[in-house]
């Protein structure tokens, strides 16, 4: 039976209160968004999307450098994507019944492990927290131990078993008591084998690079984690949900290094197609017929909105878009492109320190000067807040140049870019072109960078 619409009108109610946005979300929501937006200048209204691209009422375009974090892998509203969304609804299928078997999650799956060789089954939930929270369950319950090792500066999500392994006191301060579980320098096989000796270790949580900072885990690392892992009985979780899906230039992170073995890996972001928040955890067959040993378990851990026929449409679309528009092999072109020009500039710009990273996960470090009228200006920044001069290039980049970037962690002196992996050559020279003139300005000695930098400064001070 089919029924009218009660009066919604969606478009109409955007139309009368969309140009409340700033002040429904202060009264509402987190009120300090819109406090910090406004700050940095940042309260932008935009007003559509398509691509690597926004737009505001005036038609204005705006470089997207950021992806919503990472999970607009394939940009904005992309045709295959929007087009397998309205074939599903239009299906009116009888979806999350609980008591049947839909096709879509199965051939979801099925095409999802035939990237990851050695692993034969997924956990289908919501988000990238919510499949890092799967792998930690289940290898506490395969393995019998209760303790996860992690990387210090490692970010696996916000929710409370995913904070337990996550390597940024910010984010844990206050929601003690947490899971008991310990960090272990990125890289350090030393400091690794010293846990595993002392028998309680379930896993290992890394991400083959880390998102604060982009920093890469040193060549060999993976693969000789994992077998010190598997000697000592313990499991190698690979966090893929911001690396995996081309991001880095193969479709998996950890497959750039031969011989590396995980057993569990987690997905999502991009997986969503930008649409529906979708989360996967792909595990070996032991691992899942362990905790789903029997029909009295076959509940024990579930998500209610996991495999919804939205969510697998939108990965199964995105999935083909990645193999037919060539879409790994597009992020390591333009990645190394990109890196190729940008640090090129390093040996121009002496706040410029380094950058880094592979594909389209790139860190741009900037650091202490060596002339005296910069040091000084660096310094006061410092004193201040450390991170200020990063958030400081974000801004012009934003204001100046229609270009969103954001740094890549709290206190850190690093942008991260993850743009659309369906960037080209012309985005590439639009940021590069761009980042020359800002960093320009910088080093000029004066200028609008350091009048907001004061701007900055006294903000920092004031709500110390």
């Amino acid at each position: 039976m089919t029924t009218g619409s009660a009066g919604f009108d969606l478009a109409k109610l955007l139309a009368d209160r969309g140009g409340e946005r700033y002040e429904l979300h202060t009264r509402h929501l987190n009120h300090q968004l819109p406090r910090m937006l406004r700050t940095l200048g940042f309260d932008k209204v935009y007003e559509r999307a398509e691509g690597a691209y926004f737009y505001d009422a005036e038609g204005n375009d705006y470089l997207d450098m950021l992806a919503g974090f990472g999970v607009m892998g394939l940009g904005r509203h992309h045709p295959v994507v929007r087009q397998a969304l309205h074939d599903v609804l239009d299906a009116q299928l009888a979806d999350l019944t609980r008591f049947d078997c839909q096709p879509l999650p199965g051939l979801l799956a099925e095409r999802l492990l035939s990237y990851a060789p050695g692993l034969d089954r997924v956990f289908f939930g919501n988000s990238g927290t919510e499949a890092v929270e799967t792998a930690l369950k289940f290898a506490r319950y395969a393995t019998g131990r209760p303790r996860v090792l992690y990387c210090d500066h490692a970010f696996h999500g916000l929710t409370t078993g995913s904070l337990s392994v996550n390597g940024e006191d910010g984010f844990r301060d206050g929601f003690a008591p947490l899971l008991p579980d310990t960090a272990v320098p990125l890289g350090d096989l030393g400091a690794l084998e010293r846990e595993l000796k002392r028998g309680d270790v379930a896993a290992l949580v890394v991400e083959p690079i880390q998102g604060k900072g982009v920093h890469e885990s040193p060549p060999g690392y993976l693969r000789a984690a994992g077998e010190l892992l598997h000697k000592h009985g313990a499991l190698l979780i690979a966090d893929e949900v911001q690396t995996g899906l081309g991001r880095t230039g193969d479709f998996f992170a950890y497959q750039h290094e031969e011989g590396v073995d995980p057993d569990l890996v987690c997905v999502a972001k991009s997986l969503s197609g930008g649409y529906v928040p979708v989360g996967a955890t792909l595990g070996k067959d032991w691992i899942f017929k362990k905790v789903y040993s029997s029909m009295d378990r076959v509940l024990v851990h579930s998500a209610s909105f996991g495999s919804n026929a939205q969510a697998m449409a939108a990965g199964l679309a995105t999935l083909a878009v990645m193999d037919d528009e060539r879409i790994t092999e597009n992020a390591r072109h333009v990645g190394d492109l990109l890196r190729k020009r940008l640090g090129a500039l390093v040996d121009k710009y002496e706040l410029l320190h380094a950058v880094r990273g592979r594909g389209l996960m790139i860190g741009i470090e900037f650091g202490k000067p060596r002339s005296l009228g910069l040091r000084s200006r660096w310094t006061m920044l410092q004193a201040a807040r450390k991170g200020l001069f990063a958030q400081m290039v974000v801004v012009p980049l934003l204001q100046r140049h229609r270009i969103l970037t954001q740094v890549s962690g709290d206190h850190l002196e690093v942008i991260k870019l993850i743009p659309p992996l369906v960037v080209g050559e012309a985005e590439v020279e639009r940021f590069v072109t761009a980042f020359e003139q800002v960093m320009d300005d910088a080093h000029a000695g004066g200028g609008l960078m350091w009048e907001f930098g004061r701007t900055l400064v006294k903000q920092a001070v004031a709500h110390r």
